[in-house]
């Protein structure tokens, strides 16, 4: 390459970094900031994160109310409205917006989240760690079916929420709120009328009118489907936000990835230090940590993507369960990124008859526990489509068929069938 090319190409990279600011903040790591990251960097100077996208929805002179309205109540609420579409950085998926924001938040021990609900148009969805203190779920969800809320805004509806989670009776305004529904049970997963994806303004939105469309669906269900179809054809009509580039979202993933490479070799390294120092006559576990270690190496050095990185982590903290002869529960079954489980939960999979005692983390205990899907871990099938790395058939993975150590030992499902090159 000529010494003019390498220059024009030093020019380049300079521009580029001169326009685009959200790299600068991440220049000390080398690595362009993820979706995630840019939200997280935003929460941390304003409580309230709002996409372009929404701005007419929810201007900033509302954006300033709601953010003065949070810091009143003295709670660690943070709201974050952008627009969930499949194969985005969050894969169209609420549950991972708020799992990727709240890890990449300096502070997270304490926080109340409102987002957008992918499961259920024009919602909102309320998560919050480390327990349901404030009742943040049944808060944000009561919201929508109030009277009152009926025609409102976004930014109203929003506000609403703020003021039901500082109440801190979230269950009891849900029920009041839902009464002649039949009540909290009659939605076992958490709905809310909220927000809506790709709306230009609050009064097309349609914000708070979902008790309806419930009572339809539970009355009359011939008029909801007519209903529904017919909302449907209104959105795409509707002008939409353009979906960014798939080349962003690959690199964010990318960058995510990396990370979790670079925790893992870390990891896989330490192990091997560990093994080197133990003793034989008092380690009866030194062999199958040894064999750990090496499968551990194996799968990393194979590694083309987070269930593999996942895998090697798994593989890590069976050997280390071996040095210190105490076994332990495993990773988390749903995202062994999440660490290791804290306890075993039965868990029906979608469309089965039978149970699953996995091995879970304190979220993903709460998820369950709330009916809500957890955060979960994806790959890819057969088809090339992103899916639960659980339903990957498990003779195309042995992490579908370990569980990550909840279903069969990450070792012993190593040996039998080693990883699949993807």
């Amino acid at each position: 390459m000529s010494t003019d090319v390498k220059r024009l190409i030093t020019l380049l990279a300079t521009l580029l970094l001169a326009a685009l600011p959200t790299t600068a903040a991440r220049a000390a790591d080398g690595d362009a900031p993820s979706a995630g990251q840019r939200i997280a960097n935003a929460l941390r100077t304003s409580p309230v994160y709002v996409d372009e996208s929404y701005a007419d929805a929810v201007p900033p002179s509302r954006q300033r109310q709601l953010a003065d309205r949070i810091r009143r109540t003295g709670l660690p609420i943070k709201v974050v409205l952008t627009p969930l579409t499949k194969g985005d950085a969050f894969d169209g998926d609420s549950h991972v917006l708020a799992g990727i924001v709240r890890d990449r938040l300096p502070d997270r021990r304490e926080l109340v989240l409102i987002t957008p609900d992918s499961d259920f148009p024009d919602s909102l969805r309320g998560y919050e760690w480390p327990a349901d203190t404030h009742q943040a779920s049944r808060a944000v969800a009561a919201a929508g079916f109030l009277d009152e809320m009926r025609d409102a805004g976004l930014a109203d509806l929003t506000a609403k929420a703020v003021d039901l989670v500082a109440e801190g009776k979230g269950e009891q305004r849900y029920a009041e709120a839902t009464a002649d529904l039949g009540g909290p049970s009659s939605q076992s997963t958490k709905p809310g009328p909220g927000s809506e994806s790709g709306s230009g303004s609050d009064s097309e939105s349609g914000f708070g009118s979902g008790r309806t469309g419930w009572w339809l669906l539970l009355a009359v269900p011939a008029l909801a489907l007519a209903a529904l179809t017919t909302r449907a054809a209104l959105l795409r009509s509707r002008k939409r936000s353009p979906a960014l580039p798939q080349l962003v979202f690959a690199t964010a993933r990318a960058a995510d990835e990396a990370q979790v490479r670079r925790r893992a070799e870390t990891e896989v390294l330490a192990l091997g230090e560990a093994t080197r120092a133990a003793d034989v006559a008092t380690t009866p576990g030194l062999q199958q940590a040894l064999d750990a270690y090496a499968a551990a190496g194996t799968v990393l050095d194979r590694a083309r993507g987070l269930p593999d990185l996942a895998g090697a982590l798994a593989l890590v903290q069976e050997g280390r369960d071996a040095l210190a002869d105490s076994p332990g529960l495993p990773l988390c079954f749903f995202n062994p990124l999440h660490g290791r489980a804290a306890l075993r939960a039965g868990w029906r999979p979608l469309g089965r008859r039978d149970r699953l005692d996995a091995a879970v983390c304190q979220e993903c205990a709460h998820a369950l526990r709330d009916h809500r899907a957890p955060e979960v871990l994806t790959d890819t099938d057969g088809n090339g489509r992103r899916v639960p790395y659980f339903e990957v058939p498990a003779g195309r993975s042995v992490w579908s068929a370990t569980g990550y150590g909840s279903l069969m030992s990450p070792l012993e499902g190593f040996n039998s069938a080693r990883p699949r090159a993807r």
